[in-house]
């Protein structure tokens, strides 16, 4: 499965990327694949194991933070490996046909 998520802590002031790099920290400690974006990070794994690194990911937020909010979207294809490159390596594929 593929998940992306973004969490926010609330309640720290306007600039949160300190603590937000405290997630991110968590994410890529874990060694599952991930990419981190403007607005998301996505992890990719066995459900146990990805949502187990995003509850220690908002975990390391709340530590720091008064309240924490998660946004969080899920793509399960069992059996399927390697969807965070395969499935951009697609799209590129098909942009490029146009040209």
């Amino acid at each position: 499965m593929i998940v992306a998520f973004s969490v926010t802590p609330l309640g720290v002031g306007e600039d949160v990327a300190d603590y937000v790099a405290d997630a991110v920290r968590v994410v890529r400690a874990s060694g599952l694949p991930n990419r981190t974006d403007a607005m998301f990070t996505s992890v990719e794994g066995e459900w146990d194991e990805v949502m187990a690194v995003v509850k220690d990911a908002v975990e390391a937020v709340a530590a720091r933070a008064p309240r924490v909010s998660m946004t969080l979207k899920a793509d399960i294809r069992p059996g399927v490996t390697g969807g965070l490159d395969s499935k951009v390596a697609s799209l590129e594929r098909h942009l490029g046909q146009g040209e």
